[in-house]
Formats: C-alpha cells, structure tokens, sequence
C-alpha cells in the first residue's frame, strides 16, 4: 500500500495578507497534512504595515510584528526571508528564488503587494529619493534625514500624508505636493479636504496641490529642489514619493498569468487565476468586480476565500468586492470615509457641518427615505464606528443628530445598543456585534474573532460593546462594572484584589491573576478607599505593584525611547526662586530636558530609570513632592495671579488653587482630573475646559463641572455659583467622590456627566441638594482621603526594599540601560530613535550577556 505524497503549497510574499493567508490554513488543519513554503523578499516577516509610521513614535520592528512567537514551528511552515521568487514554471509547477533554491507546488499563491508608483520625472533616482513602503524605507529616510533641512512628499493621500509626518517629526521643514485639487482626494470631498489643509497648514507644513512634479533638481547628484508644473521651484534637500502604488504582477506576466490592463493579476470569485493552480491575494489581485484593492481589509478577505478553496471547504460565497471604509489619523488628525462617501447614488442628499475654526467637517450622505449612504469625517471620527455599520439603514435619530457636536441642537450619541447584531464591526476580519457580545473581554475578542487585530479602528466600539453585552460586566473576570466593585469594596471593606477575584469573580476567573483590565481598575479602586478601608496606602507595597499601569511602576512617566520624565508638584504654578533654582540645577546636573507645560508646572525630561531615585532625593529635599503625573489622579489646579496682583481681579484665585491642589493630591480616580481658578470673569486660568474649575465673582466662587480640554473638547457646565470658599470645597468634595464611586473605567468627566442619567440636573440634586442622601458619606471619604495623604516618592525614599525595583536590569543594577541615548536640540536634548532593538539586541550598542530589562 503506497501513501499518497504530501501536497506543496508555496506562498509567494509574506506580508499582512499572507500571514493571514497562513493563519486561515492553520485554522483549517491544512498545515497538518500538506508542506507549506513562504517565500518573503524582506529580511523579516510580516509585519503591520498599516501602522509602519508608528517606528517614527518609538515602535521597533518587533513591536510591528504580525506572527506570533512559535506559529511558523508550531505549524511547521517553511519560512525564506531575504529569499524572494524570481521566476515561474507553470508547466512544471515550480518556482525559482533568488538564492537558486527550487521549489516545486501543487498550489501556488501569489501575494506580491504592491510596489509604489514614482512619476517618470528626470532626477527621480538622484541621492535623496526615497519611498515609503518599508521599513527599509524608514531605516533609509531616517538616516539621510540627519543632513537635511528640508523634505518635499510627493502625493497627498494617505501614504503621503503619513510621509509628511515623519519628515515632520525628524525635524524637517517639509511641503506636500499634490496633483489633485485637494488632498485626499480619493476618501474626502472638497469640504472635508479643506478642513484637512487648515488644520495640517496650522501644524506647520506646506501644501502645493493643483500642480504635478516635473522635474527633480540635483547637483553632484543629490537632490536640491523640485521644478514644479506651475513653473515654480522648491528648495529641498529630499524627496519622498508616494503617489499611489501598482500590483506587482511581473512574475504572473512572465509565466502567461491573465493580467488586467492596467495590471493586476486577474482572479475569479475564489481568487483562483486563470490557472487553476494557482492564486492571487491581496493588492497584487485584480478581484472578480475589476478593482484592485489597496487596503488591508478586502485582502483578508481574499485570503480566507483562498484558504477555504484550497482547504476544499464547500462555500455560497466567494470573494465579490468589499468595504472601502477607511478610519486613520493622519499628522495627529483624524479622517474617515465610508459607504458612498462622494454622493454618487441618484438622488441623494448630504447632511453636512462645518467648523473651520476648529478643523472638524463631517457629511453624511442619506436617500431621500433617511437611509444612510455613506460619510465623511474630518477632524472628529469618534462616530466613525458605530456610523459605517448603519451604512445602508435607517438610524434611530435623525442624521443631523449625528454630525452635531455635544452641547449643540441636542443630539444624541448612538450606544451600541442602536446597532443590530449582525451589524459588521470590524471589517478586517467581517465579525459582527453579535460575535463580539459572546465574549466576555477584549483580549477574548482578539483571540476567538481576530476583531481588533487589523486596522485598528473598531477597537473602540468593541470596548463599548463589551460591557453592554447582556451584563457582561467589566471584563472576562468580573460580572459587575466598575462602579459595582467599588461599592463591594467599600461596603464589605475588601483590601486586595486577590481576595475581590476570589468573592465576587467570574468563576473561571477565581484564584487567577485577572487581566489587563481588571488589574489597574481595580488598583485605582483600593487606592481610592485605601484611607477609609484600610487597604495598602502606598501604592506599589505588594500586590498593589502588579495591579499598576506602567507609569505607575516607577512613579513616572515612560516616554518614547524607554526614559523618565520626572514632574514635580507646583500648587496653583506658584513657586519661590529657591525652588526654582533647585529645579535648575537638577536639571543641569542630571542633563535633563526642560520644559513649562501648560498645566504651570516645570516638566524634567530624559531620566533613566536608575537615576528617579537621586533625583527625587534631591526634589524632596528641597521641599517638592510628587506632581502624580504618570497616575489616573490630580494633575494641577491652574490659576491666574488674581486680585493680589491684576487691576481685573475679584478674588485670590493662587490661594484658592493652592488649598483645592493640597486638598486634592494624589486622589486616585477612574481617570486624571485637571482643575483651574481663574479670579475674574477674564478666564486666563482656563477654567471651564477643566474637571473642575473655578471662576470668581464679586459674591464669591462659580464651580463648573465636565470640561475636558484634551481630544474631544467640551465646556464645563455651571453646577452653582457665588460660594463661599467653604461651600465651594464641600460642593467639589461630594462632586469628586461621586465621580470616583459612578463612572466607568477609564471615563474623563466630561463623559461620565453626558452618560450619567439625568445630566447635570441630576448631578446637582445629588451633590447640591442632597436627593439620595450621599453626601455626608462624601464628605467622610474625601475627609478620609485628605487626612491619609502621604507623599508616594517621600516614602519610596525612606525604603530600601522599594528602592530597588529602581533598575533598568535585575540582575545587573549598577548598569544604566545602554539603548536610553539623546542627541542635542536647541540647547538641550531629545530622544535619540534611530537605535534599532532586533529582539533584546540593540544594533548599535554592546549586548549585555545575560542581563535581564524590567
């Protein structure tokens, strides 16, 4: 009896598409029972491509990395890196790379992306001509970068823009040309172009649209300028193209594969090309409709719908065109597009806002019945995600009560119960609300549907589905929402988290560790209690540790190039020159940057991790303590100089600011609250953009309430007026302690108040008017807080033991992290990112043997 051969698949191309293209086959037990070859032309494997800007922010290659550690083993996957295909033989079904190796299939798949498109301008191949397609790509631009001043982009759609950023941020002065009369003209209308150019012109950058590149000018063969099609010239030292990219079909043209005319590999419904052993995914696809698709999506899509083909797995459906939706951040701004974005359905209608003093366009396009079409948002995509599943129904509320902001004609937010469930959430992977209700965390999302793992953009809707879905509560460990555990907590006077899992988790979860939600929700809990429960006050003293963010572990915030900021606290921005100068000398000693935020305090940049401990030594020495920058707690109450000092004011806005600051420190809160005095009705302290703010009149003190000040901006409300200074601390007492016992995880104010039943009348029945009669147990939290406040760094100090989790390398802590480098920036410095980490290796600095990183 002779056993059948093992079948050959080989994959040509290993990026976002063919890994999943792999990880389908493996879903299906084909990896179990045919070879699997990957031929992959970059020196790694795939990575996400989608967020390669983000190794601009501090990201590595690692951290980009779409396989996970062991799947090519696990499902013994043959994996050639640097080892692209050259040629194909379809007559003997095998296929040559370029080391010589020979390969032969029983199925071939072809998924060769797309290369980018460069004009065929003279000077296009001068030194300083880039693209921005790889990470060699950035490796390169990054490098000639450091000798440039100035960077042009050729192209301003989303790759461009994206381009633009990145010389941006390398510290270029850098311009944008495009072609098409706006940018972005392929996702956005003229309108929603127009905001986009008046926000990223107020970032700095140059926009040239209308006109083409026509020439690249050079001297000793790098590049000088640019000769545009209007006739002008553009001083520049580099280059970048990104004008839109081709499908690399060469290999399918030189072995007779059908190609489209203006390329593309042709495909039917299965993605099988015009021969049937062999495939096509991906951007290289002409897909059965006649496009070619360009986002990560419609290839995912391929992928399964090859897999399944070859898998032999019997399907209604193959792959007839997909969801164009698109959601990115582009410069800092957000833009979405879905649906039939540009009105091209007969008859249809546009509901449209504006604001061009801030950025924000947003357009639904609707039929004449109320259906929603499509959309365009410009500066504000927060609806993005719960608006593109609604594509092609009716919404429960009227379309201009979609695109309003909060505050104007009333409108109402869509929660995720307006969505039905078999309304598509994440269109990378095609799941559904009703696959994600069946969940019970976002990590289990990920796992059982993949929701989340692709663009990214649904990732928010999905945290709000989550708690929603059927009492689910706050994650897959507990039941009962945040608000719920703070109240068993409290009331049954639990102190550790170990023993809140073991009473009142979910009964898989018992006797586990929690997750990455529970864990820090359910710190800030027991800190926020810990005065009146009696629970671990110091906030890394045992299990507390393992509950913290990151920040929180070393009392600092954790910047882009693995240093510390350190931030002392500076009540009302008032400070003496003593203490001035000892911010000074630090600084100078320790070779920090400084900066003054817009919170009056003084920002101390570029700490190692082994340094906090003497610089905090020296601060608290000279009477500073922690600004509790890096916690979900008070940042800073802003003031004004006030009557002592201003013609205009009415009251001592510093002396105020000052008592609120004192009072309020180190409380620990869903989120970080931001407060400010101002001591006229002048508001240069900014009040009403804060938590909570303060302005003054002639009878006394008006508290406002709900502002945020940060991505989505929102006015605070008037919740009473001319109090006394006595009656304005208790009101903000009840009002925080309220807050810190209602809201959600992670949720500022100013959305906790919209969300909270009955709004801000209901707020001040409970808080002024006492209507649930809380307030005396208000009051006694925050009296308990105020009277068991210690210093965390003052306490860390005095301590041994908690001294040294301060390291960079547990078993080597004398030695400073050798990847932590800067390089100087007018007069002072700035993270030097252009260290590589290829796993624990940095490419530029010695390895050290055996030491381990916190």
């Amino acid at each position: 009896m002779t056993t059948a051969p093992t079948p050959t698949i080989v994959l040509v191309g290993h990026g976002m598409v063919g890994q999943r293209f792999l990880e389908a086959l493996a879903e299906r037990g084909v990896t179990e029972r045919a070879r699997v070859v990957v031929l992959c032309e970059e020196p790694r494997p795939a990575y996400d491509r989608v967020q390669l800007t983000s190794y601009f922010s501090g990201r590595t290659p690692d951290d980009l990395s779409m396989v996970e550690d062991g799947f090519m083993a696990r499902h013994g996957i043959e994996l050639y890196t640097d080892d692209p295909a050259v040629a194909i033989d379809r007559e003997a079904r095998t296929v040559t790379a370029r080391s010589g190796r020979l390969f032969a299939y029983d199925t071939l798949v072809l998924a060769t992306g797309s290369y980018p498109f460069v004009p065929p301008v003279p000077g296009k191949d001068a030194r300083g001509c880039f693209v921005y397609r790889t990470i060699e790509d950035l490796l390169a631009i990054e490098e000639y970068a450091k000798t440039a001043t100035t960077g042009a982009v050729v192209g301003g759609g989303l790759l461009g823009l994206e381009a633009a950023g990145a010389l941006k941020g390398l510290g270029l002065d850098t311009h944008v040309v495009e072609f098409a009369p706006r940018l972005m003209p392929v996702q956005v209308d003229e309108g929603g172009g127009a905001a986009l150019l008046r926000t990223i012109e107020q970032m700095g950058l140059t926009v040239h649209t209308g006109t083409g590149t026509q020439e690249v000018l050079t001297a000793d063969g790098a590049v000088t300028g640019m000769k545009l099609s209007d006739g002008s010239e553009l001083a520049t030292d580099m280059v970048v193209f990104s004008a839109g990219v081709r499908p690399r079909d060469q290999l399918a043209r030189d072995c007779g594969l059908d190609v489209g005319e203006r390329g593309g590999i042709a495909v039917d419904e299965l993605c099988r090309t015009s021969d049937p052993a062999v495939f096509a995914i991906g951007e290289c696809a002409l897909a059965a409709d006649g496009r070619v698709y360009g986002l990560v999506a419609p290839g995912y899509e391929m992928a399964q719908t090859a897999a399944k083909a070859i898998a032999e797995e019997e399907t209604d459906d193959g792959f007839t065109g997909a969801d164009m939706s698109t959601k990115l951040k582009l410069l800092g701004v957000d833009v979405a597009s879905f649906g039939d974005a540009h009105g091209t359905a007969e008859g249809c209608l546009d509901v449209v806002y504006s604001d061009s003093r801030s950025g924000v366009y947003k357009k639904l396009v609707v039929d004449r019945e109320g259906r929603l079409l499509g959309g365009v948002l410009v500066g504000d995509a927060e609806s993005y995600g719960m608006l593109r599943p609604l594509t092609g129904s009716k919404p429960p509320v009227s379309p201009e009560q979609l695109v309003l902001p909060a505050g104007v004609g009333a409108p109402v937010a869509l929660g995720p119960s307006a969505l039905p469930d078999d309304a598509v959430i994440c269109s990378c992977h095609n799941v559904t609300k009703h696959a994600i209700t069946q969940c019970a965390s976002l990590p289990e999302v990920k796992k059982c549907t993949k929701a989340g793992t692709g663009c990214g953009s649904c990732v928010k809707v999905i945290e709000k589905l989550l708690p929603a879905a059927a009492g689910k509560g706050l994650c897959g460990c507990f039941s009962y929402t945040r608000s719920e555990l703070y109240e068993i907590a409290r009331t049954l006077r639990v102190t550790s988290f170990a023993e809140l899992l073991d009473s009142h988790g979910r009964d898989g979860a018992k006797g586990g560790e929690g997750c990455e939600v529970c864990k820090p929700t359910v710190g800030s809990i027991l800190a926020s209690l810990a005065p009146v429960i009696g629970a671990g006050g110091y906030i890394l003293d045992g299990e507390q540790a393992a509950l913290q963010d990151t920040n929180d572990h070393h009392l600092a915030n954790l910047q882009r190039n693995g240093s510390y900021s350190v931030v002392p606290r500076i009540p009302g921005g008032e400070i003496t020159p003593e203490k001035l100068i000892v911010i000074g000398e630090v600084a100078r000693d320790f070779g920090l940057y400084t900066k003054i935020t817009g919170g009056q305090r003084i920002d101390l940049f570029g700490a190692r991790v082994d340094q906090l401990p003497a610089i905090w030594t020296r601060l608290v020495d000279a009477g500073f303590e922690s600004g509790h920058a890096y916690g979900k707690a008070l940042r800073t109450v802003k003031s004004c100089v006030g009557q002592t000092w201003c013609r205009y004011g009415v009251q001592d806005s510093v002396k105020m600011a000052i008592l609120l600051e004192l009072r309020y420190r180190g409380l620990r809160a869903p989120h970080k609250l931001k407060s400010a005095v101002s001591g006229c009705a002048r508001e240069c302290a900014e009040a009403q953009s804060k938590d909570f703010g303060v302005i003054a009149t002639a009878n006394g003190w008006n508290l406002y309430v709900g502002g945020n000040g940060g991505a989505t901006p929102r006015h605070a409300d008037l919740l009473a007026q001319d109090l006394s200074d006595a009656e304005l601390v208790r009101l903000i007492d009840r009002f925080l302690m309220f807050y810190i016992r209602t809201a959600d995880r992670l949720e500022r104010t100013s959305t906790w108040l919209e969300r909270l039943e009955g709004g801000l009348d209901h707020l001040r029945d409970v808080v002024v008017h006492d209507s649930l009669g809380l307030c005396d147990e208000l009051e006694a939290l925050m009296a308990a807080h105020v009277a068991g406040y210690r210093d965390e760094w003052a306490e860390t100090l005095d301590d041994p033991e908690r001294l040294r989790r301060f390291v960079s390398f547990v078993n080597a802590p004398e030695t400073p992290d050798p990847t932590v480098r800067f390089v100087p920036e007018r007069d002072q410095i700035k993270p030097d990112l252009t260290i590589l980490t290829i796993g624990t290796k940095p490419l530029d600095t010695p390895h050290l043997e055996g030491a381990t990183s916190r």
